[in-house]
């Protein structure tokens, strides 16, 4: 006697997913994102908007304004480029070679990470001080960092290094071998191989960081207050002007100042994210 096989079901099968409970967990990200990240930024475009379009060109081009954010731009352009040099030179380092202390200086790139931005400003001023220990040996030669552009750039330097750092890293680690040996056969140089080989590898991981730098500098506080010595129109950042327009209940060039800060760093994150998508095609196409 034979069992015939039972009639196919007509009825759809869902496939399972592969993370249990991805709805839940998805509306949770989302609600966070929203009403963490979203609604504050909505509400200050908002808030920008009622200001009106005359009003708010006579805040940002008002004098002392105009001088923060020129040096706040300023600052951070010059915290990005020492950080796109000594950070490219510290994830070179940590990869390509092995010495003593090598994962307690690997472990050090995250302290301004951890480290609250206020201590860290704290022990900048305590070190560049006329009578500090850096500060000591520097005043004598006339060079003068607190209280200078050069005490905001440091500030901003020290609290957004890591970027560079992390993000160039793994691009290094994770290079094959092969095709700088191939080179060295060929007869090329250091030099050449680093710039024909390793460089196209590592450079939009490379632009990656330093974008998140230059948008890390733009938004410091807390490590730039205390070494700025916030002089109108000489020291003070963007930031502090703001906050000073609160606490004179200028609500609406506090509102003003901190648009365009978000503009520039919406801009900043935009252009991270086309390089981040670049970088990853770069690593299937490697793969």
């Amino acid at each position: 006697m034979t069992v015939s096989a039972p009639l196919a079901s007509n009825v759809p099968v869902r496939a399972k997913r592969v993370l249990p409970g991805f709805g839940l967990t998805m509306g949770v990200t989302l609600s966070y994102l929203g009403i963490i990240v979203l609604l504050p930024v909505i509400a200050l475009v908002l808030k920008g908007a009622e200001i009106g379009p005359q009003r708010f060109m006579q805040i940002i081009t008002a004098p002392r304004t105009l001088a923060a954010l020129q040096l706040t731009l300023l600052a951070a352009t010059i915290a990005t480029i020492f950080n796109a040099l000594y950070g490219l030179l510290m994830a070179w380092v940590l990869v390509r070679y092995e010495f003593p202390g090598k994962r307690l200086l690997d472990a050090l790139m995250d302290v301004p990470f951890a480290l609250p931005t206020a201590v860290a400003g704290l022990a900048l001023t305590a070190l560049f001080a006329a009578n500090g220990w850096y500060g000591a040996l520097l005043t004598p030669l006339g060079i003068n960092v607190v209280y200078t552009i050069w005490g905001v750039a440091l500030a901003m330097s020290f609290t957004s290094i890591p970027f560079v750092v992390r993000t160039v890293q793994p691009i290094l680690e994770d290079m094959d071998p092969q095709y700088e040996e191939a080179a060295i056969t060929l007869g090329a140089t250091r030099w050449t191989i680093f710039r024909r080989v390793v460089l196209p590898a590592i450079l939009p991981a490379w632009l990656v960081g330093i974008t998140l730098s230059f948008a890390r500098s733009l938004g410091e506080f807390g490590a730039v207050v205390f070494i700025a010595g916030n002089l109108p129109m000489k020291t003070e950042i963007a930031s502090l002007l703001a906050v000073i327009r609160l606490e004179e209940y200028d609500y609406n060039g506090a509102a003003a100042i901190a648009l365009v800060l978000l503009v520039i760093a919406l801009v900043l994150l935009a252009a991270s994210g086309l390089l981040q998508a670049r970088a990853q095609r770069y690593q299937g196409k490697s793969a």
